[in-house]
């Protein structure tokens, strides 16, 4: 069996020189995901040029072509964001309109290009909005092709107001923790199954 191929797009506001509670989190996921074989990449996007638009490639030194080509070979696609005022980050935000701009291009049968990749969601805060964050990520990922299996949506909020962010805390939340297992285990079992047995294209063409 081909190894499952897994991307995270970590939508955090910060670049790689700074500490990310989404990518800490995330971690979480992504060691059960190596120890069952699979291979991981995660990608900061705040550390891309990344153009707003709605076209698979804005000119200009946009650099979103070159993630774009990871998401096309990845059988897994979880989408990773802090939460802002409610909601998902921009960073995230843009990259959800970038993969919805490709959303019209086709495999050789016909399917959307995200046909037989399964979506996740990571979120992060210190206050509520990760169910509404995580609701906007799942839907969107469904509703241009991804699948989505159950209960893949692991996150941690703390206390309303000022208080510690996910790293400064001992990450010991059991709903947390729960969830990360069954965000690694589930999106590993469905896209097992997808590599397969893939979605036939009957009545699942762009026609």
């Amino acid at each position: 069996m081909s190894t499952i191929q897994t991307l995270f797009l970590n939508g955090s506001l910060k670049d790689s020189n700074d500490d990310s509670n989404t990518h800490v989190l995330f971690n979480e996921v992504a060691e059960i995901m190596e120890k069952e074989g699979a291979s991981v990449e995660e990608i900061r996007l705040a550390d891309y040029d990344i153009k707003f638009g709605m076209a698979p490639d804005m000119g200009n030194g946009d650099e979103w072509p070159k993630i774009f080509d990871k998401v096309k070979k990845a059988d897994i696609v979880i989408m990773g964001t802090p939460i802002w005022i409610g909601e998902k980050s921009s960073v995230t935000t843009m990259a959800m309109e970038r993969l919805y701009a490709s959303s019209g291009e086709t495999q050789d049968n016909g399917q959307s290009i995200y046909y037989n990749k399964v979506g996740g969601a990571v979120v992060t805060g210190n206050e509520d909005g990760a169910k509404h964050a995580s609701a906007s990520l799942l839907y969107g990922l469904s509703h241009i092709g991804f699948t989505v299996p159950p209960n893949v949506d692991a996150y941690w909020v703390g206390e309303a107001g000022p208080g510690p962010s996910y790293m400064e805390t001992d990450k010991d939340n059991e709903f947390t923790k729960s969830h990360v297992k069954m965000l690694a285990y589930n999106t590993l079992h469905l896209a097992r199954i997808l590599k397969n047995t893939p979605i036939p294209p009957e009545g699942n063409t762009m026609e």
